[in-house]
């Protein structure tokens, strides 16, 4: 895990949290949703089943605690867990709260839109609290 690297498209379009047992908690910068994505700091891992049984535990950890945040966050009805990477071929976990109504709903959040980024100052104010969440 040291050697980690997290694909640039991920960081284009998510801002760090924190780090987890396993995972950099990440928010993706997109007013409409409360979303996190963990990405495990695994290189290489690009599907689940290339976890070891001990980094699959963390995971589910990690997605566990950060799906009930998401769950805590106002307004919030359903969960969406998605671990995909067609395009990303780095593993990481969509976790992001829906409502009826949202933009997107009831389709799927991705490819549906365009995302509506935080002012600079707003998305350090959003960082800070999700950190707050997370201790």
């Amino acid at each position: 895990m040291t050697d980690f690297t997290l694909d640039p498209r991920l960081a284009a379009d998510s801002v760090f949290i924190a780090d987890g047992p396993l995972s950099q908690v990440r928010l993706i910068d997109d007013t409409r949703f409360p979303w996190l994505v963990l990405v495990p700091r695994v290189n290489g891992a690009s599907e689940w089943l290339e976890l070891d049984g001990g980094q699959q535990r963390l995971l589910l950890a990690e997605i566990n605690q950060a799906g009930q945040l998401i769950r805590s966050q106002p307004g919030v009805q359903k969960l969406n867990i998605g671990a995909l990477g067609n395009i990303v071929r780095q593993l990481h976990i969509h976790l992001v709260g829906r409502h009826d109504g949202d933009a997107a709903w009831p389709g799927p959040v991705w490819g549906n839109g365009h995302m509506i980024r935080h002012a600079p100052a707003a998305l350090a104010e959003e960082v800070e609290r999700w950190r707050q969440r997370l201790a």
